[in-house]
């Protein structure tokens, strides 16, 4: 009489069942050397340039629905991929390689004065699952900067994208397993509703952290529905303050950059601030850059008032003004009595995000950016260079606006945790 062995996984959903396959895998990744992840990521960028047509083929399936389904142009251009858009995203995938190979590294070690050799070494997270929106290129570039990090990955983009993804996930895994890792290092989360994205997120035990990556409805709902420990990417909501020290010019420059060379990305500014003492030269002079830009102000009364002056309108401002990341043409602006009114402002409406100060006056800027509590403070410089890239990470995995383990731009060693290696010689306690 035969009988059938099974395990306690047997009867786990698909989506539990994945992820119970990526911490096998997990396993393997977490000891490999960087040469290993190094050749695998190589592969990848290879079969990506040579499934082009296969990748783009399917994202025009996606692109078809979003228009039937009445997408923005600005939503639509997020989810396309073209030839070059895949190229670019194979060039990311090789400055990845390029990257030092956090895991290992030493964070601090000692001898104790009892002779155990203490060292605190950087490992990998383990399995790392991401919920993200329609922007396929994100993953590509989760997979690859996890994988560097030796951690596996459950992907969940959005069903707006799914076809794209399924295609992206299929050549990244095809490569990493002929590379000699385990396919299973990168999966695509099954399902398109809601329910596999909220199964992801009670997978505690199985998927060590979530990461979320989209608009703040989305953030909201993984940090308040997720049993697995979140790295919260926040939502943008950035500032700009123009202090009396200001040189005018250069205010000008940094506030048209942060507002309107992107709008539509979480280190754009959403709000302006300008001392008084310099309100009356500087308002009438931005006023006519921005509305030059395509910016529509929604401005405090002494915003409207130089708005009239100078024949532009300005739309009053409301409290919903102050807190809202608009990832638009729109930005609401203030005139304060002082630098700590500026720093008040920005501490009860600020999501944490990038604050800036434009200023001549080392004393202010010292303070501001002690006072501030932000994950980025630019003094004299643009907030759009919040950023993994410009801040020399070579890539990100997000912008984390918490408190805990990572904050600010993710680079691969917030991709990892430590632990500790303690080595005795028959050391025994007293």
């Amino acid at each position: 009489m035969s009988s059938v062995t099974t395990t306690p996984f047997d009867d786990l959903s698909p989506v539990l069942r994945a992820a119970y396959r990526a911490r096998s895998a997990a396993a393997e990744l977490a000891v490999l050397p960087r040469a290993a992840k190094d050749d695998a990521l190589l592969a990848v960028a290879d079969a990506l340039e040579v499934r082009t047509r296969e990748i783009v083929e399917a994202n025009a399936a996606d692109t078809d629905r979003a228009r039937a389904a009445g997408a923005s142009d600005t939503v639509v251009d997020r989810l396309t991929l073209t030839p070059e858009r895949v190229r670019a995203i194979a060039s990311d995938v090789r400055d990845v390689v390029a990257l030092p190979d956090p895991v290992g590294e030493v964070v601090r070690g000692s001898t104790l004065p009892n002779g155990l050799e203490l060292r605190q070494l950087r490992v990998p997270l383990g399995v790392v699952g991401i919920i993200y929106e329609g922007r396929p290129n994100v993953t590509v570039d989760a997979a690859s900067l996890c994988l560097k990090a030796g951690n596996a990955v459950l992907l969940r983009g959005s069903s707006s994208a799914y076809a794209s993804n399924t295609a992206l996930v299929r050549a990244v895994r095809d490569a990493v397993h002929g590379a000699g890792l385990p396919a299973d290092s990168v999966q695509l989360v099954p399902g398109e509703t809601r329910e596999s994205a909220q199964e992801l997120m009670r997978a505690r035990g199985m998927v060590d952290v979530l990461i979320p990556r989209g608009g703040a409805g989305l953030i909201r709902a993984v940090v308040e529905q997720s049993t697995v420990p979140v790295i919260e990417t926040g939502t943008g909501n950035c500032h700009v303050y123009v202090d009396e020290h200001a040189d005018l010019d250069t205010a000008l420059a940094i506030l048209v950059n942060a507002k309107a060379q992107r709008p539509g990305v979480c280190n754009a500014a959403e709000t302006v601030l300008v001392h008084r003492a310099v309100a009356g030269e500087f308002l009438p002079r931005a006023l006519a850059a921005l509305t030059g830009a395509g910016v529509r102000v929604h401005g405090d009364e002494a915003w409207q008032k130089a708005g009239a002056a100078a024949g532009i309108e300005v739309e009053p401002a409301t409290a919903e003004d102050w807190e809202t990341e608009y990832l638009s043409y729109d930005l609401a602006a203030a005139v304060v009595d002082s630098l700590d009114a500026a720093v008040q402002h920005i501490r009860l409406w600020s999501s944490g995000h990038t604050e800036a100060i434009v200023t001549r006056d080392t004393a202010a800027a010292r303070r501001f950016t002690a006072t501030v509590d932000s994950a980025a403070v630019m003094v004299n410089a643009s907030t759009r260079f919040t950023d993994g890239s410009q801040f020399g990470f070579g890539a990100e995995i997000g912008i984390s606006t918490q408190k805990l383990h990572a904050r600010g731009p993710m680079g691969l060693p917030e991709l990892t945790s430590t632990k500790y290696v303690v080595t005795g010689d028959g050391h025994v306690r007293d």
